[in-house]
């Protein structure tokens, strides 16, 4: 791996001075070896939201696969719940549960002690406070649906769906994946990897779906992923939060710029007008998008001026 240090001091530092807690950043771009700077070892951590990219993706392979559509409503797949079911829900679609658009009550940001023992029973049987459709809210319950929906159009919890078809072309042996009380993955969260290895998700996004001239998930929803975006300017004042929300993915402030995101600092950021994709891995308790920032002010620059 090459070490380039002109391109990256200006990020080094900045995470220095700045003490944004990075464990490590990884540079892919196109035609060039990949550069990678550790400031602590390389060993899986918790990526945290990052995870969220993962299982959309998921769900981009079983739609190719023809499990299932982006406008099916969720309880096709789960009409063993039909009786008990809230006001509402039977509206929510896939594609609502990929932009956090359901409309639902239940987020799942609870305590263990507190949260409920079947997450995915408690979405389907709470009444809708909005619309579906009409209001981002940021919702791991929404997620860790999807994973469910995986499970129940492929007969395998996500993690194993995706061991075959996604985890062991990147060269991702054995990623750990916490579950439930119930025994399936969290999918919002819970999943371990390297920086390099979250690197490998972002590749494959900026490659359409592509990897190692094989297409793991169809170009087209990839595409969507990043462009069937969803308004979140009254989620937040940070610009970086504000700018709108795709399939399990946020829109970043350069132009074209979007990324998987995940709690204290897990980014892997696509930047298809550079060819280049920037990978994060940190615990930042303060505020995680200043590394985004100092990505665009240390990094960016370097990854846009031409080739000498």
């Amino acid at each position: 791996m090459t070490h380039d240090t002109a391109l990256l001091d200006d990020f080094r530092r900045r995470t220095e001075e700045q003490d944004l807690g990075v464990y490590g950043v990884h540079v892919h771009r196109e035609g060039h070896d990949p550069l990678e700077h550790r400031f602590r070892a390389d060993d899986r951590v918790h990526v945290w939201s990052g995870s969220k990219t993962f299982t959309a993706v998921a769900i981009g392979i079983a739609r190719g696969a023809g499990l299932l559509d982006l406008d099916d409503p969720v309880l096709d797949h789960f009409a063993d719940h039909r009786g008990r079911v809230g006001a509402g829900v039977d509206q929510v679609t896939i594609r609502h549960l990929l932009q956090m658009t359901s409309g639902s009550p239940v987020t799942w940001f609870e305590l263990p002690a507190d949260a409920p023992h079947d997450v995915a029973a408690t979405f389907l049987s709470a009444d809708l406070v909005t619309r579906p459709g009409e209001r981002f809210d940021y919702s791991n319950a929404s997620t860790y649906l999807l994973g469910r929906v995986v499970e129940r159009v492929s007969g395998e919890d996500l993690r194993d769906y995706l061991v075959p078809r996604l985890f062991d072309p990147l060269g991702i042996a054995n990623p750990q994946w916490l579950r439930c009380p119930l025994g399936f993955s969290e999918g919002a969260k819970g999943l371990h990897l390297t920086t390099s290895e979250l690197a490998r998700l972002g590749r494959l996004l900026l490659q359409r779906g592509t990897w190692e001239g094989v297409s793991l998930v169809p170009a087209d929803f990839v595409d969507a992923m990043h462009t069937d975006v969803v308004s979140t300017a009254h989620f937040s004042t940070d610009p970086e939060s504000a700018g709108g929300y795709g399939y399990q993915v946020w829109t970043s402030t350069p132009d074209g710029a979007w990324r998987a995101d995940g709690r204290y600092g897990q980014f892997s950021i696509v930047l298809p007008r550079q060819r280049a994709v920037v990978t994060v891995t940190a615990h930042n308790e303060r505020n995680a998008n200043d590394i985004l920032r100092a990505v665009w002010d240390g990094l960016l620059p370097a990854l846009s001026a031409p080739a000498a």
